[in-house]
């Protein structure tokens, strides 16, 4: 986020960072709009603003938080008309328009997601995928979990996690020195491939990925041998993710969207995207 700031200073642009869940964060952006629309606004009587990015990057969901703390300092007779969100791109099918404030009217114009007529390469294309930006059916789910593992196991971000396998370790001692009252709900604690928060899920998929990484002898650096990682790693999610094996399915469709939909609610952690490129090169 930093290295995009600093891309759009760079070019004399104004750029704000927003987290469309936060009413600090997206007063400011409201502060911000109104300060740029102050000689607009003496003018016009109604005034339009339009929202625009790629696919699935979260327009919706800061227009609706925009609507709700706008209509408690503006408040409007009308019934508040709330933009449609979910996971998968292509959610906002048309341009829809919300009154923000009064005096002189706001509007806020919700659009569908755009991107480049064409993308240039492959690699480019894959980031998109990942991100969500393009439909998981184009480039089909596995390909691009297979991707998202490949980054992690070039950039070595598994062994950022290896701090929970010497954690899983001393919880096993802890519970083994411990009596044997309440025996049963410690074990279920320790047996983390039935974990029932997402918390328990993230560190055992982290864990999983870090031991596979560890016990890999081949060279990542060869493209062959990074390919039976990801398998080994994928087989090992698996059972993580309590996928039960269908004889005769070598295919890893189900495990693959569920390290996907992990990855893209960003609670992996900040080591996955350490290295990604200055923001001008894409």
């Amino acid at each position: 986020m930093n290295r995009w700031l600093n891309h759009f200073e760079s070019c004399k642009q104004d750029c704000i960072s927003v987290n469309a869940h936060s009413s600090n964060s997206v007063n400011q952006l409201l502060g911000f709009a109104e300060l740029k629309l102050k000689e607009a606004i003496s003018k016009e009587p109604t005034l339009l603003i339009m929202l625009v990015g790629v696919p699935n990057v979260g327009k919706s969901a800061l227009i609706n938080s925009i609507h709700r703390i706008a209509t408690s300092r503006f408040p409007v007779k009308d019934k508040k008309k709330r933009a449609t969100v979910g996971p998968l791109p292509g959610v906002t099918q048309d341009i829809a328009g919300y009154k923000i404030a009064t005096q002189p009217s706001i509007y806020v114009l919700d659009t569908p997601g755009v991107l480049v007529p064409s993308i240039p390469d492959m690699e480019t294309g894959l980031k998109l995928a990942l991100t969500g930006a393009v439909k998981d059916s184009v480039v089909g789910e596995e390909r691009i979990a297979k991707y998202l593992l490949s980054l992690l196991n070039i950039r070595k971000t598994p062994l950022h996690w290896e701090r929970l396998l010497h954690r899983e370790e001393e919880l096993c001692e802890e519970i083994c020195s411990s009596d044997k009252k309440d025996n049963s709900l410690r074990r279920k604690r320790l047996n983390n491939s039935d974990a029932v928060y997402v918390q328990d899920l993230v560190s055992e998929v982290q864990r999983t990925l870090c031991r596979t990484f560890l016990n890999f002898t081949g060279n990542t650096v060869e493209e062959s041998e990074l390919e039976t990682l990801i398998d080994m790693q994928l087989v090992a999610l698996r059972k993580v993710f309590r996928i039960p094996h269908k004889p005769f399915d070598e295919t890893q469709g189900p495990t693959s969207k569920k390290l996907l939909t992990l990855f893209r609610s960003g609670k992996l952690g900040p080591f996955i995207l350490d290295d990604l490129p200055d923001a001008s090169e894409n």
